[in-house]
């Protein structure tokens, strides 16, 4: 875990007049241990693997605060759910493809759309105050080769 993200959120908890706690601590790491998007559920998993004791209640205050201080992001990927991103703080503006047919993300980063957004804006009486796009599309796998493992797994996962 980036040593700036624990530093910024125990800033922003100490400004609070919250206190650190194991697991707060817990969570945080379990959050920032990889930049794959989660949801509170699978994070709350990816908690308890560290610590069996996290709790429910704890882990949803928590993604609050992280979501609150601006180092993690609530984004919708168009699947109903609430999934978080936690890597906006290295990568405030990058945008998300995501393919309908197996709900595979890629994140991108692009100067081009940078700079179309903030054409967009500026025109329309905007000043952006941070720039993300998310672009629903078809994967070419599925159209090409007929099979898709991120749709398998993704239906498996449904599933089961």
């Amino acid at each position: 875990m980036n040593a700036e993200v624990k530093e910024k959120f125990d800033a922003f908890i100490r400004n609070r007049g919250m206190r650190r706690t194991a697991q707060r601590d817990v969570i945080v790491e379990a959050a920032f241990a990889s930049d794959d998007h989660f949801t509170a559920e699978e994070l709350l998993a990816k908690s308890k693997k560290i610590d069996p004791t996290t709790s429910r209640a704890t882990l949803y205050r928590t993604i609050s605060l992280l979501v609150e201080c601006g180092l993690l992001r609530e984004i919708d990927l168009g699947r109903d759910e609430r999934v978080y991103d936690p890597n906006f703080l290295e990568s405030p503006d990058h945008s998300h493809l995501i393919c309908v047919d197996c709900g595979k993300v890629i994140e991108f980063e692009d100067e081009n759309t940078s700079v179309l957004i903030d054409c967009i804006t500026r025109r329309l009486g905007f000043r952006p105050s941070s720039k993300s796009m998310r672009i629903e599309a078809c994967c070419d796998k599925l159209r090409t080769e007929g099979v898709c493992e991120n749709l398998i797994k993704m239906r498996l996962g449904k599933s089961g």
